[in-house]
C-alpha cells in the first residue's frame, strides 16, 4: 500500500468511528442483535429439551416389556466368607508367631457371613467336598432387609 492509500484507509476508519460515536443507530443495532440472539437461544433450548425428553420416553417403552437381565449376568463380583473379627493392638499383632491363635468374636458352630462386594447376602456353614472347602447356605438375607441396612 502507498502512503496515500494508508491515509485514505485511516480517514475512512476515523469517519466510521465518529459516526458510531455520534449516532444512536449503532446502539439500537446492538440492542436488536442481542434480542435476536436471546430469542434464537430460547427457541433452540426448547427444541433441545423436547427432543431429549422424546428420546427418553421412546427408550423407556412400555413398563410391561421384559428387562433383559442377560446383560448383567456376566459382571464379576467378589464373594467373601467372614469367620469372625478381632480387634488387636499393633503390639499384639507384632508378637504373633507361627502357631499363635487369634481369638475371634464368634462362637464355634456359629454361621459364617457370606458377603458379595462387601454386602451381607447370606449366612452359612463350612463344608468339605472332595478335599475342598465350600459353604452351605443356611439363611439368605431378603432384599428388603438388605435395603434397610443400606439406610
Amino acid at each position: 500500500m502507498s502512503d496515500e492509500e494508508d491515509l485514505s484507509a485511516w480517514g475512512d476508519a476515523l469517519a466510521e468511528q465518529a459516526d458510531a460515536e455520534d449516532g444512536e443507530s449503532a446502539e439500537a443495532d446492538w440492542g436488536d442483535a442481542l434480542s435476536e440472539q436471546a430469542d434464537a437461544e430460547d427457541a433452540n433450548a426448547e427444541a433441545i429439551n423436547s427432543a431429549a425428553f422424546d428420546e427418553l420416553a421412546a427408550e423407556r417403552g412400555n413398563s410391561k416389556d421384559k428387562v433383559d437381565l442377560d446383560v448383567l449376568m456376566d459382571i464379576p463380583v467378589t464373594l467373601q466368607l467372614e469367620i469372625g473379627r478381632a480387634k488387636v493392638s499393633i503390639r499384639n499383632l507384632l508378637s504373633y508367631t507361627q502357631g499363635s491363635v487369634v481369638e475371634m468374636d464368634r462362637l464355634a458352630g456359629e454361621p459364617l457371613d457370606l458377603l458379595v462386594n462387601g454386602t451381607l447376602i447370606a449366612h452359612g456353614e463350612v463344608v468339605v467336598i472332595n478335599d475342598k472347602f465350600g459353604v452351605r447356605l443356611t439363611d439368605v438375607v431378603s432384599p428388603q432387609e438388605r435395603i434397610k441396612k443400606l439406610k
